[in-house]
């Protein structure tokens, strides 16, 4: 009796003791910020518009040598390193590799056939909605020696500037640059364009490249990243980029907007030449605020995108890498300008080329050379929708 007395007494303390409080619930994981891809699963209606004929193709066909660019880029990747790493997707080079491949196969058929391209590849939407802009190969009146006529110069990559590669201190920091030059011993900025252009920073070393008769002509080349320079004798070269100085690119039409010197509304390349053609007074003060100044090369054969190949009008498309993986097998639904409105325009695409102003989930279309492409690259903004396809063989699916 007293054992099972002192074990109910026991038993009544224990139950009366305080009690451990419970563990915090787990926190609810983040909510995914930025870019993602949504995989979409009917993807019939943007198949059955694709237009082989509004990229300049006379049929699918004619992507093949596009495609091959963007292979040999993806195969000179490691194989096993992720390529895309979004919410919602998680891609190594060796997948992009294979999707370029199936498609490659896939080309002889898709004319009478463009199911196939539903049916043998998974598509993946990037969400949010993607502004979609062009650019084009400008074509600029030039001389290899200054004179009164020209007097506004290209300048190669100056022998002063350095690199620093942020990767190597911290993992944080990988594939990010810092671009410098030495002062009395110290590391500072490079020269920004006022420097370079206002204050001659650049001048009598030797790296002019050309002369241009117009600076404005010059300022939009190294927005477009090359062009074409025709000298007075008729021949023509291809002016390709080479680098830059490592400053913050700044929008131009965007400050114009945020001045109150031009509507949103009427915002294009045209309207911006025109502001700058009645203000010239304020000219050079409006191009020095943008500080991102681009250095050029002389070459036979262009555009180069960053791939390292020739673009292709209409089929290649500068992304932000950190979005789209370079090389990646791409589609397109949106509308071109069109005199008053805008037409139609769907199409496979390869993802080719990077731009300064190029970030998150805008991308920028190539459109060629000549008038059209000038017309195209200096009007459209335009919403649009963008697929990353993925073949189903390397999903599994």
């Amino acid at each position: 009796m007293r054992h099972a007395l002192l074990l109910t007494v026991l038993l009544l303390l224990v139950s009366c003791a305080p009690k451990e409080p419970a563990p915090p619930a787990p926190p609810e994981p983040p909510e995914v910020q930025g870019p993602r891809f949504v995989r979409v699963d009917n993807v019939g209606p943007v198949v059955r518009s694709l237009m082989p004929h509004r990229q300049g193709l006379a049929s699918f066909e004619g992507l093949r040598p596009a495609l091959e660019r963007s292979l040999a880029y993806v195969k000179a990747r490691p194989a096993g390193n992720a390529a895309a790493h979004s919410a919602g997707l998680l891609l190594t080079w060796s997948q992009l590799r294979a999707t370029l491949e199936d498609l490659l196969a896939a080309l002889p058929e898709l004319d009478a056939d463009p199911g196939l391209l539903e049916e043998r590849f998974v598509w993946f939407r990037l969400d949010p909605g993607t502004l979609l802009t062009g650019y084009y190969e400008p074509l600029i009146r030039a001389s290899k020696t200054r004179s009164a006529e020209y007097f506004y110069p290209l300048y190669g990559v100056p022998d002063d500037m350095k690199t620093l590669e942020l990767g190597r201190f911290h993992p944080r920091w990988k594939g990010q640059r810092l671009l410098y030059r030495m002062e009395d011993g110290k590391a500072v900025p490079y020269f920004d364009r006022e420097a370079i252009d206002g204050e001659g920073a650049l001048a009598g070393q030797g790296l002019e490249i050309a002369w241009l008769a117009d600076p404005v002509d010059a300022f939009f080349l190294h927005i477009q990243g090359s062009g074409r320079l025709v000298y007075p004798d008729g021949s023509m070269e291809h002016v390709l980029y080479a680098g830059k100085n490592g400053h913050q690119y700044r929008s131009l039409g965007r400050i114009l907007i945020d001045d109150g010197r031009v509507p949103k509304d009427e915002m294009s390349m045209k309207r911006i030449r025109r502001f700058l053609a009645e203000h010239p007074e304020e000219r050079d003060a409006y191009l020095y605020q943008n500080p991102s100044y681009v250095f050029f090369r002389l070459h036979d054969e262009g555009p180069y995108g960053s791939i390292g190949r020739t673009l292709t009008p209409f089929v290649s498309m500068a992304v932000d890498p950190k979005t789209i993986p370079l090389g990646a097998l791409l589609a397109l639904d949106t509308g071109l300008p069109d005199g008053d409105g805008t037409e139609p325009f769907t199409g496979v695409m390869l993802a080719q080329d990077t731009g300064g102003a190029i970030k998150g989930t805008r991308c920028d279309l190539f459109c060629g050379f000549g008038h059209k492409a000038k017309y195209l690259a200096g009007h459209l903004q335009h919403d649009a929708s963008v697929y990353l396809l993925v073949s189903r063989r390397v999903l599994r699916q």
